[in-house]
């Protein structure tokens, strides 16, 4: 069952993912709190200190094609597929962030390189 809040969450990172990918990096300044907390390995807490990462990221350049968004409550899980300029065959990506009050305040990945398509029979998406 899918209750408001977890519909609202879905919209709100639907259209800031769209308008990111539009390359609108600046979106990310009213998504994000200002405490903002990263637990990904080598990215930084804090909103400022993270848009400016991602801003110099690979991610920044990329094309990402959403393949899924789960939501819950307070959390989003998006699945997408992103394909920086010089990689053929991307990268896929699971994002979870938790959202308070309709912005970000925590940030889960796990990232995977998409192999050769021999590799996975049953495809990466």
């Amino acid at each position: 069952m899918t209750n408001n809040l977890a519909i609202r969450n879905r919209e709100l990172l639907l259209r800031s993912l769209a308008e990111f990918t539009d390359g609108n990096i600046e979106v990310l300044r009213n998504l994000l709190h200002e405490n903002f907390i990263e637990h990904s390995p080598g990215n930084p807490s804090g909103r400022d200190a993270f848009i400016e990462f991602t801003a110099n990221s690979p991610v920044a350049k990329a094309r990402l094609e959403i393949k899924r968004v789960i939501t819950d409550d307070d959390y989003a899980v998006v699945h997408y597929h992103m394909m920086p300029p010089d990689d053929a065959r991307g990268i896929a990506v699971v994002d979870i962030w938790r959202l308070v009050d309709g912005v970000i305040t925590e940030h889960w990945d796990v990232v995977q390189p998409v192999p050769d398509d021999d590799q996975i029979p049953h495809g990466m998406f």
